[in-house]
């Protein structure tokens, strides 16, 4: 009789409690985060309410946007100022040019009548030793010929003074460009700041414990609620004597403890390398003092096959799961 009770208690622990390992320590977890403001300012609007279900760029709030605006219109203004100064430089550079180009021209022009002036000098100076010119005409020509020094001197200062009007030209466009990208990325974060005064959902989810009302003045950095997203597992914190069979991929039966008659299906995604202690703020220092040996849990991600869609789930709801590391042959 007892052999029979023990061959039969065997046999019900290898079918129905061999292949499996089963926890109580599990929970529903998601990373879940606070949704804060960018700008600070009066919210205008919450659309929002508590525990409602939001698709990926839905409104939860709007921040009155009047002042940002105003810096808006501001740096748009700084922005065609900017370009109107590039464009009046533009201006200056070809009228510059311009000056440079008839400066040469009246040098060229100045350096012809200087050669004529010379060869005439001489020519008057060899006719007055030869006896066959007189006084008066070779002193004029000594005289224009002076003149046309002097203008062509003056020609090439004409040139120097247009091409450093040309440079400071191009140095005025060089610092209105400047001017430009400053005012182009001032007019950025101006578009930014507008832009954050709508505050919309990153992705799918539902809106907790929200703190944002109408009227409310907030400051940049502050959470007006917080997000859960709809990418929800399940956390099971095994003893670490249950893991010597558990591998990624192995079939897990669960149970919510809020919903009984939920009986849900999944899988072991992942083993965390390290019991839940070690990565804790505090770890346990078992080198100091004494040692007292205890058990280690180790956190053990289970991804859902599919979440039941009649009830409310969320972090921290209770879980009971079964997971088949041994299968029966």
């Amino acid at each position: 009789m007892l052999i029979a009770l023990g061959v039969a208690a065997y046999f019900i622990w290898l079918i129905f409690f061999h292949p499996y390992e089963t926890t109580d320590d599990a929970f529903i977890d998601a990373r879940s985060f606070s949704v804060a403001a960018k700008v600070s300012g009066y919210l205008a609007d919450v659309p929002a309410t508590d525990n409602q279900h939001f698709d990926a760029g839905a409104v939860i709030a709007r921040i009155e946007p009047r002042d940002y605006q105003i810096a808006l219109d501001q740096a748009d203004a700084q922005v065609d100022s900017a370009r109107a100064a590039i464009t009046n430089a533009e201006a200056q550079i070809e009228v510059a040019k311009a000056s440079v180009e008839e400066a040469q021209a009246q040098q060229l022009s100045a350096g012809a009548a200087l050669q004529f002036a010379k060869d005439e000098a001489t020519r008057q100076r060899e006719l007055v030793q030869g006896g066959a010119g007189s006084l008066q005409t070779s002193q004029q020509a000594e005289s224009n010929l002076r003149q046309a020094q002097a203008s062509y001197s003056q020609s090439g200062t004409s040139i120097t003074s247009a091409m450093k009007n040309q440079s400071a030209a191009e140095a005025q466009k060089t610092s209105a460009e400047a001017s430009l990208k400053q005012a182009e990325a001032q007019r950025e974060t101006a578009v930014q700041n507008v832009g954050y005064t709508t505050i919309t959902t990153a992705q799918p989810g539902r809106v907790v414990r929200l703190s944002g009302a109408k009227g409310q003045f907030i400051q940049e950095g502050q959470a007006v609620a917080m997000f859960v997203p709809d990418d929800i597992w399940v956390t099971a914190n095994f003893k670490e004597t249950q893991l010597a069979d558990m591998r990624p991929g192995q079939p897990v039966d669960l149970v919510i403890d809020a919903y009984p008659d939920h009986e849900l299906h999944g899988k072991v995604a992942s083993v965390q390398p390290g019991s839940g202690t070690a990565f804790s703020l505090l770890p346990a220092q078992n080198a100091t003092g004494n040692y007292v040996k205890v058990t280690q849990r180790v956190p053990v991600k289970i991804e859902v096959d599919q979440w039941p869609k009649d009830v409310s789930i969320g972090p921290g709801m209770s879980v009971v799961p079964t997971v088949t590391v041994r299968p029966r042959n």
